[in-house]
Order: structure tokens, then C-alpha cells, then sequence
């Protein structure tokens, strides 16, 4: 259901699915977080900033009351998980993520979840350097240039990067998307795949197309292109570090019931069946009008994606250089 069309639908069956998919036993829960964590923790005053600065992350018309203890309970969990996980380190935009977790399941459930999450899928974010995270984002512009040589070469010769897209990688778009249906959406897929997905997801992701076509989109993409034949490409660092690397040895469901293996078998009952129109990812080079809308695309494209990367720069986290405020 997490891949179907609509994904699981309602915050009730999320409630019972998500810690399924993380492997979660919901009958041992651990307590909920203390405050006591606060003044001694590090990390508390910025957690403290983010959450501050989350208002919009909470439902429209929300009682200021309501949101004011909802923030209160994200800080204890954010701390409650880094305490309890010295090896992991906080990043501006975590909160992003586990805000979406405490709205859906509750502190209690939601704590277990974040825990679980962060030592796999959000791993490599949470290393004291973005090493590993600018790695990741090494893997978007090979996977263009398997759909889309065209706009591929327009990002390279604008030198575009991949910094634009960082914001909806290490939120897994929950900073971006104001619609917090479309949000758990993609969480119900995310938690379902391999947790390189988000990346395969932003590189389908033009605005103002709908969710439920690029979801798909990124399902196919994953078959054709998989992380592996990828590699080299993305310059693979600290391979054993990484959570793409370590996805093995996290398994979620039965072999038959991955949502891995599901996508591959859909994957090719849909090549069994009539021939497939293109994709509009991959427009013929020979048709001069097709050619020219591309251009275009590019161009809007490579508008768009600097128009992001000032935006990020609001809040993303510091890099060694210094080009983050």
C-alpha cells in the first residue's frame, strides 16, 4: 500500500504501517522524553531555534496552545534521540522530519520511529561532517543524465550543482512542501524504499506535476538505474559508513514482500504489456520542436534551481568553506 497509488491513505493506518516498515515493535515503546535533557544537551539552544522558527510546519488554524506543547514535546524528542545516541549529530532541518512523525503518530510512537529512522535511512545525515551527505547528492546529476542527457548538460555548463536540491533531501521535502498531505505521502514511499529514493524522487520533481505520476516515476527510475551501477559514477566515499551501503542489513519485510522486489515486478509486468508511450523525461533529439521545449525546460529549470539554493541558504547547515550564513 505504501507504493500503491495514494499511499496509505489515513493517519490511522499510518499509525499501524510505519512501524512495520521500520521494524518497530509498538508493544515495547520506550518512555516518553523527560525535560531534564534540556540544559545539559549541546545541541539545545539551536534545536530550540529550529523548532521556534517551525510555526508553519503545524497545521493552519491550530490552537497557539496545541502547537505550543506539540513544539515542546518535538524538542524532547529531537534531544531525547541524540542523548540516547551520542554517535549522531544534529543538523538543521531534522526537526522537519520528526515535527511530520510527532503530527501522525503521537510523541510516544513517533520517538520510537525518529530513533529507528536516524541510525538508518537518515544515517549519513547525522555524521559530524556532510561528507557523506554531498556524496548522496552526487548520485542526482548521473541519474538525469540517464533520462535527460540534454538537461543534464545545460546544469553542468550553467554549474547549477546539486546544493539546490539538499533541502529535499535531508527533510525528505517536509521543509518545502506546504501541503502536508503531499508531505506524509512521501513518506509512506520513502519508508518503503531503499533510502536512496528521495534522491531518484528529486530528480523527477519540476513543480506543479502531480505526486502520485513522479512517485511513480521514481519507482521506475530505481529499477532501470539502481544505486549500484550509480556508484561509480557518484564517487562512492566510506561505502561502510553509508546507510545505501548498510540497506542490507536492514530488512524491513519478507524477500517477496520488499517494496524493492514489488517495484521491480511491476516494473516489468508493465514492459510485458502494449508497447509504452515515452516518458517526457526522454524527448527525441531529432524533432526540432521537441528540442526547442527542452531548451526551454532547461532553462526554467536552472532558473528555479538557483532561485532555491537562496532560499536554502536561510536555514541550511554550515559547510567547511564557509558558504552557508
Amino acid at each position: 500500500m505504501a507504493i500503491s497509488e495514494g499511499g496509505l491513505l489515513t493517519d490511522e493506518i499510518r499509525c499501524k504501517v510505519w512501524p512495520k516498515l521500520l521494524s518497530v515493535n509498538t508493544d515495547d515503546l520506550p518512555p516518553l522524553p523527560g525535560k531534564e535533557l534540556r540544559e545539559s544537551n549541546k545541541d539545545y539552544q539551536q534545536v530550540l531555534l529550529d523548532v521556534r522558527r517551525s510555526l508553519r510546519r503545524f497545521p493552519p488554524g491550530m490552537p497557539d496552545d496545541q502547537r505550543e506543547g506539540l513544539q515542546e514535546e518535538l524538542i524532547d524528542i529531537i534531544l531525547h534521540v541524540l542523548k540516547r545516541n551520542p554517535q549522531l549529530h544534529y543538523y538543521q532541518g531534522y526537526h522537519d522530519i520528526v515535527v511530520t512523525f510527532l503530527l501522525v503518530v503521537g510523541d510516544r510512537l513517533a520517538t520510537a520511529l525518529v530513533e529507528k529512522l536516524s541510525t538508518h535511512h537518515l544515517r549519513d545525515f547525522m555524521d559530524p561532517t556532510m561528507d557523506n551527505t554531498k556524496h548522496i547528492l552526487n548520485y542526482l546529476m548521473p541519474i538525469i543524465d540517464q533520462v535527460n542527457p540534454e538537461v543534464h548538460d545545460f546544469m553542468q555548463s550553467a554549474e547549477v550543482g546539486t546544493i539546490f536540491a539538499l533541502s529535499w533531501l535531508i527533510t525528505w521535502f517536509g521543509h518545502v512542501l506546504s501541503d502536508f498531505r503531499h508531505v506524509v505521502r512521501l513518506y509512506d514511499f520513502f519508508l518503503a524504499c531503499h533510502p536512496l529514493m528521495p534522491i531518484y524522487f528529486a530528480a523527477v520533481i519540476p513543480q506543479d506535476l502531480p505526486y502520485e505520476t513522479l512517485i511513480s516515476r521514481a519507482g521506475d527510475l530505481f529499477v532501470q538505474f539502481p544505486p549500484s551501477e550509480l556508484a561509480r559514477e557518484a564517487a562512492q566515499q566510506q561505502a561502510e559508513r553509508t546507510a545505501a551501503s548498510t540497506f542490507k542489513d536492514f530488512e524491513l519485510a519478507s524477500v517477496q514482500q520488499r517494496p524493492d522486489t514489488v517495484l521491480r515486478q511491476r516494473f516489468r509486468e508493465r514492459l510485458r504489456g502494449e508497447e509504452r508511450t515515452k516518458s517526457i523525461l526522454t524527448k527525441p533529439r531529432t524533432n526540432r520542436f521537441v528540442k526547442l521545449a527542452v531548451m526551454g525546460l532547461t532553462v526554467a529549470l536552472g532558473a528555479a534551481a538557483l532561485a532555491v539554493v537562496k532560499s536554502a541558504l536561510e536555514w541550511a547547515p554550515k559547510f567547511e568553506l564557509q558558504i552557508f550564513p
